[in-house]
């Protein structure tokens, strides 16, 4: 009985040394099999018309690689630059010639990954690396606002120091400009003119957001000898949603923190000829005091409509000077009328507490006034009075796009953020 589990043990190791026969076997067949065969060196089956050593390429011109010899053909080619970013191109049916199809980036080192196979079916690789020349005029592109903590309505700004004019140009920004958000919600950029972009989401920021912006412009062709610079990266972090909403039919503010109301204030905004303006504003900054002038505005010195008076407490909504602030001097009419010159005017006590409130980025919208509604740019951040079908318009990716196309037409069209 003992010898049992002995004999058991033998025959097991024998069975081992079989198997490890066959596999070893099985290994030197697949030696010889082509598809496992070792890539020989290409370098004498292919031509790549990019310079070599210290000197560099001209990345206004495209890059070409050819077969030598009709004894073999080019089955692949990837270009590769220092920033991760692939060279589109486009491979000869026969074989005989890859040439790219994308301008190539300036200032940078392209790795170039070439697969071939002779006449008998055998692969072949070729590896070369060349230089770009750095470019003669670079686009700067400028990121606002200042890293911070700001309100759910402070749109991302990009000025650029060239004219951006052509929708190639536009689109070509937009790609390389990345704006993260977590949690993530849709977005998309708007052009205001050539020279400034703003971005924002379809819906304002979610309260506790973070927003990183970066781009990957350096070295990327914008338009004729024109390449984008290096640009600062920028993060934003996202405080509670603020809202105050002015009725200026009842002569009442509405403020409201993360959709619960937290203050209903008294308020007089602008009289017949005064109208303050409706729709979204956004807070740009908060002054503890400010001298306003009628002149300012266009109301002639020493006219009945004239004033010249000292202005605590002003929180600023536009760049012309429209304000939310302390006006002891209207009490009286706070919660009754409008007799303002277009500002929103409060108690001094309730100026006091919105002040402290309130932050850059939040929100200020008035309603039911007798005035225009606020521009979309140019005097603030009207951003949000643009629905969101005209500021997707406004995109050189997006233009035309609409929510009725399929899933995966809108995931390729509109940036994820």
């Amino acid at each position: 009985m003992k010898d049992i589990p002995r004999k058991r043990a033998i025959a097991s190791c024998t069975v081992l040394v079989m198997s490890l026969a066959a596999a070893a076997a099985c290994d030197s067949g697949s030696e010889r099999h082509p598809l496992s065969a070792r890539p020989y060196d290409a370098a004498r089956q292919v031509a790549l018309n990019a310079p070599t050593g210290s000197a560099k390429a001209d990345p206004e011109k495209a890059v070409e690689v050819r077969a030598k010899g009709k004894d073999g053909r080019i089955t692949d080619v990837t270009a590769v630059d220092a920033a991760g970013r692939y060279l589109a191109g486009e491979l000869a049916a026969d074989g005989s010639r890859w040439r790219s199809t994308g301008p190539l980036a300036a200032g940078t080192r392209y790795t170039v990954k070439i697969a071939t196979e002779d006449k008998d079916g055998a692969p072949g690789a070729r590896v070369q690396a060349f230089e770009t020349a750095p470019a003669k005029n670079t686009l700067k592109i400028e990121l606002g606002p200042k890293a911070g903590t700001y309100g759910v309505g402070q749109p991302i700004t990009a000025e650029f120091s060239e004219p951006v004019r052509t929708q190639d140009a536009r689109a070509a920004v937009e790609r390389a400009l990345t704006v993260r958000s977590t949690p993530a919600v849709s977005g998309a950029w708007h052009w205001v003119d050539d020279k400034k972009a703003h971005y924002r989401p379809k819906e304002y920021w979610p309260a506790g957001a973070t927003v990183q912006v970066r781009s990957n412009m350096e070295g990327v062709k914008v338009g004729d000898k024109l390449y984008g610079g290096s640009t600062t990266p920028l993060k934003l972090s996202i405080g509670d949603r603020i809202e105050a909403i002015t009725d200026a039919s009842t002569h009442q503010m509405t403020v409201l923190r993360n959709g619960e109301v937290i203050n209903t204030i008294p308020v007089t905004t602008g009289k017949p000829g005064f109208s303050t303006r409706n729709g979204v504003k956004v807070v740009l900054g908060k002054e503890y005091f400010v001298r306003m002038r009628g002149t300012s505005i266009g109301i002639p010195e020493g006219s009945s409509e004239s004033y010249d008076l000292p202005v605590y407490y002003a929180t600023r909504v536009t760049w012309s000077g429209e304000y939310v602030h302390a006006a002891p001097w209207s009490a009286g009419s706070q919660g009754w009328a409008n007799v303002s010159h277009g500002c929103t005017g409060m108690s001094t006590g309730n100026a006091a507490w919105f002040f402290n409130t309130v932050r850059e980025g939040d929100i200020v919208k008035v309603v039911n006034s007798l005035g225009s509604t606020m521009d979309p740019f140019g005097n603030g951040f009207g951003d949000w009075n643009l629905d969101w079908d005209e500021w997707r318009d406004g995109s050189a990716l997006l233009e035309g796009a609409r929510e009725g196309g399929s899933p995966a037409e809108l995931a390729r069209l509109q940036p994820q953020v």
